[in-house]
């Protein structure tokens, strides 16, 4: 092998090397993605109680810590801006298990009882639920709008 082939090899290796490495070290610091989000109501019904039931995928390279959840009504403070991260530290999690999508994917449901007092009580029309995901890594991506439901 000739000295400048042996020098194009070793120089192609070193880019392709440090090409690697820069999308393994942009992989790693990108923001969960959510999928196929859904929302379930179902209003209590004579002695049966209701449910609200929202279900999502959540991809993140670095796995997911967590995935925070908040219902809320169209016509209420958040209708203007939407929820904030720091309105969604204090809300209750989804539960978490690996999804057959992937590796690094996980299917989180988030399920509520729905009490007669509770439906009575809660405004009718449009809802938004809001979702925070939250990667080991740290990053985070919130969807303020991620899946929709009717109170009737």
């Amino acid at each position: 092998m000739s000295r400048r082939i042996a020098l194009s090899v070793a120089a192609g290796v070193v880019v392709l090397g440090g090409a690697g490495a820069f999308a393994l070290a942009h992989a790693d610091g990108q923001s969960p993605v959510l999928a196929h989000s859904t929302a379930r109501y179902n209003a209590p019904d004579g002695d049966r109680a209701g449910s609200l039931t929202f279900v999502t995928d959540v991809t993140a390279s670095s796995g997911v810590k967590s995935v925070k959840v908040l219902a809320w009504p169209e016509k209420s403070s958040f209708a203007e801006k939407g929820p904030t991260a720091k309105d969604m530290a204090d809300v209750e999690q989804a539960v978490c298990k690996p999804a057959p999508a992937g590796t690094h994917t996980v299917r989180c449901t988030y399920t509520v009882p729905v009490t007669r007092a509770d439906a009575q009580s809660s405004p009718r029309g449009g809802w938004h639920v809001s979702v925070l995901a939250t990667a080991k890594d740290g990053t985070t991506t919130l969807d303020p709008e991620a899946a929709g439901f009717t109170v009737g």
